[in-house]
């Protein structure tokens, strides 16, 4: 594709997002930049989290998930998990979170355990966010360059900085008040995208006269979802559902990024009816995005385009290519930026508000400096991203939807050991053990996880210390449970703590 046209759509669909926030930053004051003054509809915010829940790793990394036989459409397992986890969260983690009127989740675990457990909660979802965040932007960034910076000349630091400079231009006054917007229009981006590119990869490949679409991806050898026979392996439908249902906890209901959005619904009920039609939806898009997955492949197959290069390049490869048109490379693109920003925009927002509540106390500083300290962190939370994805770029080689799923398996795994057992006991924390215990939990689960068949640790095809047991997405729950269990350790009943 022509270079022109690829700045022409970054900068008009930018313009189109900076003009949004002009529209609804209002003043730009604190209540509405955490939580859009709680008046944000719910129908609004649920159609805003797809994007924000898909993000660019689905728009790229699942499609190219599909071609390796292991995987298959096998992601569906843990996207069946997401819908209990979503129920989970709005029916235990909502009511909780609006009955204290919180403004971040963090601060439960400050009633109920105290100052440690509330800054380990708030420093493991920063960890988390940080590091998610800067995987998604990591994925689109080199993908500009594919297509785009390399010919140019320009380097891959330059793009990363652009890359963060521009969500910073569009959420530094708005912040949560203009996602919820800014992200109804990228999902509406992205889906069409999706929708448009499946139509003419299809009618590229004469599907309507070999059976139809349905029957063409069901017989093309890409499209088993469920695994049964072999519990050893890593893709297994217990450890994809159950580790899928944890996931969910810990990526949403535990994710102030997402309950943000969530909070900044009228009243409970609706965010409740925001988190129910977000699981049902995410079920349908989830599949449509591994049916791009499998025409891609037999795209690639019958035309030669995109054929040996890495999995999470295969997207962009066959859409920028010359052979297919500039209508599919404009849709790409279009798709891209949108499920590529509406993830890190709230993201950024969030660690800010994170940030600025649960480490600086901004709530508790003169009324005037407030908003001055919450714009010096919004900036120092975009060059901490910017930093976190260059390091990442040299460091990883891993496609970035497992990359995404192994951090989450350990950073969350403590989180929701800590709020569940808030919730689920009624015992009090010895307050001063709750972090160390919190980071040696993910070191000795991540121990065993180095020295398991397919680690890092073991060379391959040998056996590692539970034999040929592979760690899939159930790595989330072993760190629960062991958080929890340890966590029950340093505990007492109520009345024995002084």
């Amino acid at each position: 594709m022509n270079a022109s046209i690829i700045i022409s759509v970054i900068v008009i669909y930018f313009l189109v997002l900076i003009i949004i926030a002009k529209q609804t930053a209002g003043k730009g004051e604190n209540a509405a930049f955490f939580l859009g003054n709680r008046k944000s509809p719910w129908y609004v915010v649920a159609f805003g989290m797809i994007g924000a829940s898909l993000s660019g790793i689905t728009f790229i990394s699942i499609p190219g998930w599909v071609g390796n036989e292991v995987n298959q459409f096998s992601y569906m397992q843990a996207v069946l998990g997401y819908m209990f986890g979503y129920a989970i969260i709005a029916y235990v983690l909502l009511p909780i979170y609006y009955r204290l009127n919180l403004v971040s989740i963090y601060t439960y675990l400050d009633k109920r355990f105290g100052f440690w457990s509330y800054k380990t909660g708030a420093a493991f979802f920063f960890l988390s966010r940080v590091i998610g965040a800067s995987v998604r932007l990591l994925l689109v960034s080199k993908v500009l360059q594919l297509i785009l910076f390399d010919e140019w000349g320009v380097p891959f630091e330059f793009t990363v900085l652009i890359s963060v400079l521009l969500i910073w231009i569009y959420t530094n006054k708005g912040g949560i008040k203009t996602i919820i917007w800014t992200d109804t229009l990228q999902t509406a981006f992205m889906l069409l995208s999706v929708i448009f590119t499946v139509y003419l990869v299809s009618d590229a490949l004469n599907l309507e006269q070999k059976g139809g679409l349905v029957s063409a991806i069901s017989n093309s050898g890409y499209s088993k979802i469920f695994f049964f026979t072999d519990i050893n392996g890593g893709n297994h439908f217990l450890k994809h559902f159950f580790g899928g249902i944890f996931i969910c906890i810990g990526m949403t209901g535990l994710d102030q990024d997402m309950m943000q959005k969530n909070l900044s619904c009228k009243n409970i009920k609706d965010a409740q009816k925001n988190m129910l039609s977000l699981g049902g939806i995410l079920v349908l898009v989830n599949l449509m995005f591994l049916s791009l997955g499998a025409l891609l492949y037999m795209y690639a197959q019958k035309t030669g385009v995109g054929l040996g290069v890495k999995s999470d390049l295969l997207f962009a490869e066959i859409a920028m290519s010359d052979k297919t048109g500039n209508l599919i490379g404009i849709l790409f693109l279009l798709g891209l930026i949108a499920a590529a920003y509406s993830s890190a925009d709230s993201a950024l927002t969030s660690l800010t508000t994170s940030f600025s509540m649960d480490f600086l106390n901004i709530s508790e500083k003169p009324v005037k400096s407030q908003e001055r300290i919450r714009k010096y962190v919004h900036v120092g939370m975009s060059l901490l991203i910017i930093s976190v994805v260059i390091a990442l770029n040299y460091c990883t080689t891993d496609t970035a939807i497992d990359l995404v799923m192994k951090f989450a398996g350990f950073t969350y795994g403590p989180l929701i050991g800590l709020f569940f057992f808030g919730i689920l006991t009624k015992r009090k924390l010895i307050d001063k053990l709750v972090l160390p215990i919190s980071l040696a939990v993910p070191l000795l689960v991540g121990l065993f996880w180095w020295y398991s068949f397919g680690g890092p640790g073991i060379e391959e095809n040998e056996p590692g210390v539970f034999g040929f047991y592979k760690f899939g997405y159930e790595l989330i729950i072993y760190n629960s449970i062991v958080s929890f269990l340890f966590l029950w350790m340093i505990s007492k009943k109520e009345e024995s703590i002084g």
